[in-house]
């Protein structure tokens, strides 16, 4: 299947008072098509940075990087790319419309053909009874909704995700999740979602990717076996808690490491 992503030998070294700081080396990654993977490691392990580097917010010391066969600076003017933050971003100042509606505004695209188009992955997204609201008057899952709607509504290829439930609570994460899901199924897209939180990460995956840091590189990869959308049954097999360990098991192997290295 032809890749989305390819990532080939990619370092980012940054400048410190301290000295240089190499975040990520000889990084290597490629995501298919249509395929949803997630990068999970400790904290300063680079994950945010991979994203970035796809996005073309920093620029890599070393190696090469295609999204769609283009350079990602192409892949963004082309509209290619979709990012969605930690924290939804929204502007506090506009409703849910315009702010699902700026994406479109800042491309040219005519108010005629933008207004209908903002307004269908409102629906989408299951909102269309809030669509004048203001992000003050939305939960925070309502309003991650609404920065993954805003994401889409260029219809991008490729959507890059940065721990966008991290600030939810179990229950509310777990219902992101399923949402998540039936959205990626009913679309074309190409995800790479960074998380801490190992059960989200199996639960929404294909692929499951284990970062160690110090510098950035990947340790594990794992397939997760089950077909969409996944079950109950499916997320309290033995099969689903072998797997959750075994990652469990590199993740900390990954921090401890990490741990020994900086002492």
């Amino acid at each position: 299947m032809e890749a989305a992503v390819e990532i080939r030998g990619l370092g980012i070294t940054f400048d410190s008072a301290s000295g240089p700081t190499t975040v990520l080396s000889d990084f290597d990654l490629t995501v298919k098509r249509n395929e949803f993977v997630s990068l999970i490691g400790p904290s300063g392990c680079g994950k945010t940075t991979v994203l970035r580097s796809i996005a073309n917010l920093l620029q890599p010391t070393t190696g090469e990087l295609r999204v769609n066969g283009l350079d990602p600076k192409e892949a963004v003017k082309r509209r290619q790319i979709g990012y969605v933050f930690q924290s939804a971003t929204l502007l506090e100042w506009r409703n849910v419309l315009k702010n699902v509606l700026l994406p479109l505004e800042l491309a040219g695209v005519s108010r005629k053909e933008a207004v209908p188009r903002a307004q269908a992955m409102i629906e989408r997204v299951g909102l269309s009874r809030f669509m004048k609201h203001y992000p003050r008057q939305l939960s925070g899952g309502m309003q991650q909704r609404v920065a993954i709607a805003r994401a889409m509504v260029m219809e991008p290829d490729t959507i890059l995700m940065d721990e966008p439930f991290a600030a939810l609570d179990e229950m509310t994460r777990d219902d992101m999740n399923q949402w998540l899901t039936e959205i990626f199924m009913s679309t074309d897209s190409t995800v790479l979602f960074v998380t801490h939180n190992i059960r989200e990460a199996i639960q929404l995956s294909d692929r499951v990717v284990v970062m160690a840091a110090r510098p950035g590189r990947i340790i594990a990869e794992y397939d997760v076996p089950f077909p969409r959308p996944r079950t109950a049954e499916q997320m309290f097999s033995d099969e689903f808690s072998s797997l959750r360990q075994r990652a469990e098991q590199a993740l900390y192997e990954a921090a401890h490491a990490m741990r020994e290295v900086s002492q």
